[in-house]
């Protein structure tokens, strides 16, 4: 499996104008730029959407992970945030901090943080980072 997405963009670093789109066209002509990514401008930006991408990886992989354990979420909400830090060489994404609140009536602490933290381990978002990944997990049953 392969997904694709692309980024165009003209114009000078601060001055410059870009546009994400992706196969899905979930994104189609999605601007980013200068302001949305290092001040609070309009638009997206990479670490907005590495941040979604593992959120959501995160609550997959977890639901699944929950599952093999026999157990069925009413419901997972799972928060990432992304840090881009300056480094020797210029920036980096530094770390990711994943917050998850998890709804299981009746729910077992023990198994849930296991399938927490399996799940932050072995999702693919996870793998593909080189960051340091941490987790807040909270039951609520």
């Amino acid at each position: 499996m392969k997904r694709t997405a692309s980024a165009s963009w003209s114009g000078g670093l601060k001055d410059g104008k870009g546009s994400i789109s992706t196969q899905s066209g979930i994104l189609d002509n999605t601007r980013y730029g200068f302001a949305s990514r290092f001040e609070e401008g309009p638009g997206t930006n990479p670490e907005e959407l590495i941040a979604a991408a593992h959120a959501g990886c995160f609550t997959m992989a977890l639901s699944a992970q929950l599952g093999e354990a026999g157990i069925t979420a009413e419901n997972l909400t799972t928060k990432a945030a992304v840090t881009l830090d300056k480094v020797e060489g210029g920036f980096a994404i530094t770390a990711v901090h994943l917050e998850l609140v998890a709804r299981i009536p009746g729910g077992d602490q023990k198994a849930f943080e296991e399938a927490a933290n399996k799940a932050k381990a072995g999702c693919p978002v996870s793998k593909v980072l080189n960051a340091t990944i941490t987790l807040d997990a909270k039951l609520e049953t």
